[in-house]
């Protein structure tokens, strides 16, 4: 028996947003290696037309917190493949802002692109797989959509991954008679352009390094084996499950 079968994707088709840098790419270029065609899909035109090339996908410049756009990254998709069998939602925004001065405005943009956006792209993909009896979606958290991070204000941030762990498990438990399984990765602290500010300095670093039960951030490479897991059959029996890959900082 091959063990390592069950994680592959030959014949599977991808769709990742916010694919045009840091994880999202990386998580393209993971599912992409295990066998699948992939759909890349963000703002920046010429970065994920750059990293289409390169994995031989097809990329759709996608602003996921327009409706038109969201529909046309699925249909394009569906058109070019004639479904979908992985949605990984990784499009998000966030910058650090203490809860008595981050505005309301402020606060639903960060919930339209991270949570609403989301819930969208799941309904637009999941009606889709619920025709096809089968398919599978990994929603990217935050293990600060499970715990506060305290000393690095980040309320809009945190509410918005706090409430698309809520919808993974509600749209686990709604679909997964139908076939469609729906699962979160919530990585711990990671160097992306979200956090490259908190990583260039010392004093933050020192911090997640005392607070990590592990005494370190994470490395790209460690949420490879995770998504892979998630996005294939070999977690064919887990769904409205959050993983943490964070150094143990949920475990304490």
């Amino acid at each position: 028996m091959d063990a390592l079968a069950s994680f592959r994707l030959d014949d599977r088709v991808a769709v990742v947003t916010g694919a045009s840098s840091g994880l999202g790419a990386r998580f393209a270029a993971v599912l992409a290696g295990a066998g699948a065609s992939v759909v890349v899909a963000a703002r920046r035109a010429d970065r994920i037309e750059a990293l289409a090339k390169e994995l031989d996908g097809v990329a759709v410049p996608c602003d996921v917190a327009d409706a038109a756009d969201r529909d046309g990254l699925i249909a394009t998709a569906l058109e070019r493949f004639g479904r979908i069998d992985v949605l990984v939602n990784n499009a998000g925004v966030g910058t650090p802002e203490a809860a008595e001065s981050e505005t309301p405005d402020r606060f639903a943009e960060v919930l339209d692109v991270n949570l609403t956006a989301a819930f969208a792209l799941s309904q637009l993909a999941g009606r889709s797989m619920l025709e096809a009896g089968r398919g599978n979606i990994v929603n990217v958290v935050s293990i600060l959509g499970i715990v506060s991070a305290g000393q690095i204000p980040f309320p809009s941030y945190a509410a918005s991954k706090g409430g698309l762990i809520a919808l993974t498990r509600e749209l686990a438990g709604e679909w997964s008679r139908g076939g469609v399984r729906v699962n979160a990765l919530a990585p711990g602290w990671f160097e992306t352009e979200m956090t490259a500010e908190m990583f260039a300095d010392e004093r933050s670093m020192t911090w997640v390094r005392r607070k990590a039960p592990m005494g370190r951030p994470g490395q790209p490479h460690e949420l490879d084996g995770a998504l892979l897991f998630l996005a294939s059959d070999a977690s064919s029996y887990v769904t409205g499950q959050v993983l943490a890959v964070d150094g143990g900082w949920t475990a304490v």
